[in-house]
């Protein structure tokens, strides 16, 4: 082997370290907390990685936290379920991805909608309760008078 080979392959294994270097500092930097000015720890605001796949035509609860006053002024907070069918998803996976649930009252027929940030902090769980078989992207179609029942999936 010559000099020039050697100064080649030792080129290349100091590239290889160095790349090593930016993976291992990387995975070490995601786990870590921030500190604030007043001296809070803030936690990485990442997108949640343990989320199920949601789809339109999938019947979920959403769980999600509600901070509100009682009587004495005191801060309470509570965990309000909002059961649903979802007729919209936007934006994948993403960080801004959001989707809409609609949910029917028993009593008078009342339709809510609410749509929901995929990666909002407020959000315990979203539980998956039954899946229908859909075709159709968006099912905007179900605010009118649409009396067909969708299929449900087994399994």
């Amino acid at each position: 082997m010559s000099t020039e080979e050697k100064k080649e392959e030792k080129k290349q294994e100091e590239q290889e370290e160095k790349k090593e270097e930016k993976i291992s500092s990387a995975s070490s930097e995601e786990g870590k907390s921030t500190k604030e000015e007043g001296g809070q720890e803030k936690e990485d605001e990442s997108p949640k990685k343990d989320l199920p796949v949601i789809k339109p035509g999938m019947l979920v609860k959403v769980h999600q936290k509600i901070k509100e006053l009682d009587s004495k002024g005191k801060e309470k907070e509570r965990v309000q379920v909002f059961e649903g069918l979802v007729i919209a998803c936007h934006g994948g996976r993403e960080a801004g991805a959001t989707f809409t649930v609609r949910k029917v009252t028993k009593k008078g027929g009342v339709a809510v909608e609410k749509i929901f940030p995929l990666h909002l902090p407020n959000i315990n769980k979203i539980e998956i309760v039954k899946k229908h078989r859909v075709r159709r992207a968006k099912l905007y179609f179900l605010r009118g008078k649409y009396k067909k029942k969708m299929k449900e999936i087994k399994g």
